[in-house]
This record gives structure tokens, C-alpha cells and sequence, in this order.
């Protein structure tokens, strides 16, 4: 597919964005239109070569089908957005698949609906609102969160500071990763990248400098719909 310059210069944004989304698991769901089955199943993948072997696996299981249709859109280094019609009218199934992804606003994941033609003729308009609405519920299905660039900090403290600084990180909404407590106590929380700084200083203030703060790595974390924190 084609897009303007414009278009390619937001995909791009998108791309360098601290905050995406994106489907936490592989899911699926099927409806039925006018006695046709449609089957959407969808994965995330952070390659292309991920989503041809899911495309290929899935043409695989399901040979019989009339059409598996798909699109998918990976962004690593650069821009991956790839989708077929596999059969179906040119414009009718794999373009409404890619708009409702980019409609959706997320990235790195693969559709694929596959269609069990039931006898009767959908047309143009038919297919178009089977093939999107298929999408949609598929993508649902594989939960939409939110990716957000974070540091892993941690934060080694003595126990009489425990409670004030636990009462800090959850008032400013830093997810905390871990509690260890041994002979001083240490926290792993994770921190958004551009509040870094913000968050040593807070920190810093509240234990009087009592405390000792440092970046463990540079990692994605991964939030659920109502920003809670999803642990691999």
C-alpha cells in the first residue's frame, strides 16, 4: 500500500513514541454473515518473518477455507505494513483489515480472518463491514494494552523510610515491580523515561538523601485498559 508523505511521517512518529499499543496475546473470535463463517485470529509479532510463518501456519490449518485473508503492520527499524485480499474483490477485505488497525492505533500484530463462504454473495459493501468488523473483535479478543518505554529503578532504603516512600510511589503512579527485604530494604519500581530525573529528586527528598536510586536497565513495560501493570 501507498501512503502520502504525511501519512509515512506519522507512522513514522508513532514508530519514535515513548507510549504505543499494541495486543498482549494471541486471540480469536468468529461471527457469521448471511450464513458465511469468518474467523479472526490474531498475534502479536515484533518481526515480519513472524507474521508470514503465522500466515502460513493458519493457510495450513485452515485449507479448506474459501479465503484467509490478513494484514499485518510491524514497526522496528522501519515501517513493515503488508495485507492480501486472497481472492476476495480488490479492496474488500485485506485494505478494511489495515484501515481498522490504523484506525485502532496499534502496531505489531498480524490479522487473519478466515472466510467459509456460505452460498450467498455479500458484495462489495457486505464484505467490507464483514472482513472490518471481524478484525475488530479479533484484535479485541487478543486484549489491547498499552507499551510504555520505562527505566527499572531501584531504590535501597532503610525500613523506617518503607512506608512513606511505597505512599510516594503509588500517589505519583509508578508501578512498583518488586520488594526485597533484607538487611535495608530495596525497591524496583518502574519509571517512565522522561520522569526520570523527576523521580530521583522526589525520591532524594523524601528519605533526606538516605537513600541510594539507580537505573537498573532500560526496558518496555506493559499496561492493561486501566493502566495496571501486566508482569510477563
Amino acid at each position: 500500500m501507498i501512503y502520502s508523505k504525511a501519512q509515512e511521517n506519522n507512522l513514522r512518529m508513532i514508530i519514535l513514541d515513548k507510549v504505543y499499543k499494541t495486543v498482549l496475546k494471541c486471540g480469536q473470535h468468529e461471527i457469521e454473515e448471511r450464513k458465511s463463517r469468518f474467523i479472526a485470529t490474531v498475534k502479536p509479532v515484533t518481526e515480519e518473518d513472524e507474521a508470514i510463518e503465522f500466515i502460513s501456519g493458519l493457510k495450513t490449518r485452515y485449507w479448506d477455507a474459501t479465503h484467509n485473508v490478513y494484514a499485518y503492520l510491524v514497526m522496528g527499524d522501519s515501517i513493515i505494513q503488508r495485507f492480501s485480499d486472497d481472492g476476495e474483490p480488490s479492496g474488500t477485505a485485506g485494505l478494511p483489515m489495515m484501515e481498522v488497525i490504523k484506525k485502532m492505533g496499534i502496531r505489531d500484530l498480524v490479522v487473519v480472518v478466515t472466510r467459509y463462504f456460505g452460498g450467498t454473495q455479500l458484495g462489495a459493501s457486505g464484505l467490507i463491514r464483514a472482513y472490518s468488523k471481524s478484525a475488530i473483535m479479533g484484535i479485541e479478543a487478543a486484549q489491547i494494552v498499552t507499551k510504555k518505554l520505562c527505566g527499572e529503578m531501584s531504590i535501597v532504603l532503610e525500613y523506617p523510610q518503607l512506608g512513606r516512600v511505597q505512599n510516594l510511589l503509588i500517589s505519583e503512579g509508578f508501578p512498583i515491580k518488586d520488594i526485597a527485604y533484607e538487611q535495608d530494604v530495596e525497591i524496583k519500581v518502574f519509571v517512565p523515561w522522561d520522569k526520570i530525573h523527576y523521580f530521583t529528586d522526589i525520591v532524594t527528598e523524601a528519605t533526606s538523601a538516605h537513600s541510594t536510586i539507580k537505573r537498573i536497565t532500560k526496558t518496555y513495560i506493559t499496561l492493561d485498559s486501566q493502566g495496571r501493570l501486566i508482569l510477563d
